[in-house]
């Protein structure tokens, strides 16, 4: 039993310093990488006019398909620019880290996801980083698992989210946890537009699945 309680002990205070340490890791790693991203682009050559619709590469996503390879390019550089700095100071953390999801998969359906596959077998073979063939969705889809916790749990208390929250009296909101149909509804949401510009039907069926999990219990009167 002391072994039980000392466990336990354990465990309730690395949740404690948890609430500090990993969405601080988190948000530091990733705004790093968006930031280094988004100089790289800031400084170098427009690629995004080269992208094609052949070989294993998909091409960008409707409707990105629709826009000028150049404003593509600027809403992608400073996209990862501005979001970056606002995962760094913990600033509407859960917007920045959405954005930053979509930049992510458009990316990976533009350049790193296989324009066909068969099987999962065949797909699993993009599931590296190579410049040859098949794909090489390994980093992006790190990129997005990591950002998916910040999306679900926010910057973490060394944010100026949570600052902002105590500043305003809604501190007591940090510990608020609703759950339910319509909570599964947002979740996924949130995997639908982790997947949709990849695999369009992945996505729609989330999309739908998330829309009858929101609507049910509105309809039914139980949530």
């Amino acid at each position: 039993m002391a072994v039980i309680n000392s466990y336990d002990t354990l465990t309730s205070r690395l949740r404690a310093s948890g609430d500090y340490v990993w969405p601080l890791v988190l948000r530091l790693i990733m705004a790093w990488e968006f930031w280094e991203s988004g100089v790289t682009k800031l400084h170098g050559k427009n690629w995004f006019a080269d992208i094609p619709w052949s070989g294993w590469q998909k091409g960008f996503p409707f409707p990105f398909d629709q826009i000028p390879a150049n404003l593509n390019w600027f809403l992608a550089t400073w996209g990862e620019l501005v979001f970056a700095v606002m995962l760094l100071f913990g600033l509407f953390t859960r917007f920045a880290a959405i954005s930053l999801v979509v930049v992510t998969v458009v990316a990976t359906a533009a350049v790193h996801w296989p324009a066909e596959w068969s099987s999962l077998a065949e797909l699993w073979n993009g599931y590296a980083i190579t410049s040859k063939g098949a794909g090489n969705f390994k980093l992006p889809l790190l990129f997005v698992v990591m950002l998916l916790p910040l999306v679900f749990n926010g910057g973490g208390k060394v944010s100026l989210d949570h600052l902002l929250l105590r500043m305003s009296g809604r501190s007591n909101t940090l510990e608020d946890r609703t759950s339910g149909l319509q909570s599964t509804g947002l979740a996924l949401f949130v995997l639908s537009l982790s997947t949709i510009w990849v695999e369009p039907t992945w996505g729609i069926t989330l999309l739908i699945a998330s829309a009858l999990a929101m609507v049910i219990p509105e309809i039914t009167g139980k949530k």
